[in-house]
């Protein structure tokens, strides 16, 4: 069993990592009794934490934004630099803290007062990222639906699709992620009851949340690999694989995970997943890579390849020699 100190501890960051917690699972959680669950709560309410509980079977704890900030060991100018910053770097996507940064806003956001959310508001919105690599993202919005994905809640939001049309979704969100300055939301659309991959720059007005939902295992059980297939080859007519006879880290460094999906074969042979609208744009791709490659699907390719290969081959034949 802990001791009061580091149960107190244990029990306050499982309370900030998900939104509500039934009283007998936070008990198991902690292996005490719900009664000491009780008694560690309100430890956390005199040491100023907003502890909300409710009765009954299917009550339990939740941890609420009160009319100050708790006790963080930060003070009110170091909470907004802390906000700031995470919302910065999920603009800006800095590599490696696009998810950290996103679940610790959340955290975060949960507990500012309102007073030091509409600074924090006042901030964000004086202060421009120079350079982004993608399309301009509402950072609360990227809060509401990190903070769905951790809290496995159902969402309601507009859509507008490729063609700028606009269709109302509900969702049960899993992850999101960064790939080349975007956001994508993976979720299971209820309505087409399949999975789909958002543009979260794309979804329209708020963002509604509505009741808990058993997340679901994701296809491949690694969302950003989904995601780069989703994006990469299922939305064009022609979708390709193609085997390049090169290492898979010297090909990442040249194929961002928007132009296709890697794969290991082994130490000198890499897998290509990759699609585009007409062979045209599919052959001066692949041709572009500089490789040994081998075209397993789709046979346009081949053939478009070959007929290219033939074309340069006679134009190279009729130069005049060097």
């Amino acid at each position: 069993m802990l001791e009061t100190s580091a149960r107190l501890l244990r029990l306050l960051a499982l309370l900030q990592a998900r939104r509500f917690w039934p009283g007998a699972e936070l008990a198991e959680r902690l292996a005490v009794t719900p009664r000491t669950v009780r008694r560690d709560v309100d430890r956390l309410r005199s040491l100023g934490y907003p502890v909300r509980a409710s009765a009954g079977v299917a009550g339990g704890y939740a941890l609420g934004a009160g009319a100050a900030l708790p006790p963080l060991l930060l003070d009110d100018d170091e909470a907004l630099a802390v906000a700031l910053g995470l919302r910065l770097a999920t603009v800006e996507a800095v590599t490696g803290m696009e998810e950290a940064g996103l679940r610790a806003l959340a955290k975060l956001d949960q507990l500012l007062p309102l007073r030091l959310r509409k600074r924090m508001r006042g901030l964000h919105a004086a202060v421009v990222p120079l350079g982004t690599a993608g399309p301009a993202v509402d950072a609360e919005r990227l809060t509401a639906l990190a903070g769905a994905c951790r809290d496995a809640l159902r969402v309601g939001f507009g859509y507008h699709d490729r063609e700028e049309r606009r269709s109302e979704r509900e969702a049960e969100p899993h992850a999101l992620v960064c790939a080349d300055g975007r956001w994508y939301l993976l979720a299971w659309d209820l309505g087409r009851a399949d999975w789909r991959t958002f543009r979260v720059d794309r979804i329209a007005g708020p963002v509604v949340e509505g009741a808990r939902f058993l997340p679901r295992p994701v296809p491949g059980g690694d969302p950003a690999a989904y995601v780069s297939r989703a994006v990469s080859s299922q939305p064009y007519r022609l979708r390709a694989r193609i085997v390049l006879h090169a290492p898979l880290a010297r090909m990442a460094e040249r194929i961002p995970p928007l132009a296709g999906r890697l794969e290991r074969i082994d130490d000198a042979h890499c897998l290509l997943e990759t699609g585009a609208q007409s062979p045209d744009l599919l052959a001066v791709y692949v041709a572009a890579l500089d490789v040994d490659f081998e075209v397993l699907e789709p046979p346009e390719l081949a053939a478009r390849l070959q007929g290219m290969g033939e074309r340069l081959l006679r134009v190279a034949g009729a130069a005049p020699a060097a």
